[in-house]
């Protein structure tokens, strides 16, 4: 869970999150897991934020059931792949579920 202050202290972040899934072509709903699991899981250091955007929408996209591949997000949002295969795992579990044996 997060505070409102998150949101408002995190706006562009959530901007870059929305063009990011405009690229990507996403539904409201992994948009919207996609904005609270990132809100949710917020990194204390600026430079860690943009990978956990990224992370975070990979997992909205995953549990809205629009999967996209890790590349496909991390070109989105102008990360590597690695930053998104290193943090996605940590952040579905956050919410509560499983990551998937595939």
């Amino acid at each position: 869970m997060y505070r409102a202050s998150d949101r408002v202290d995190n706006e562009e972040y959530i901007e870059e999150l929305q063009e990011a899934a405009d690229r990507l072509d996403l539904g409201t709903d992994a948009r919207s897991r996609a904005t609270d699991v990132f809100l949710s899981n917020l990194p204390g250091e600026n430079r860690s934020k943009r990978a956990t955007l990224a992370a975070a929408l990979y997992v909205g996209a995953l549990v809205a059931g629009q999967e996209r591949s890790q590349s496909a997000v991390a070109d989105a949002v102008g990360v590597s792949r690695l930053s998104v295969q290193q943090h996605w795992k940590e952040l579905l579990e956050s919410v509560g579920l499983d990551a998937p044996d595939w």
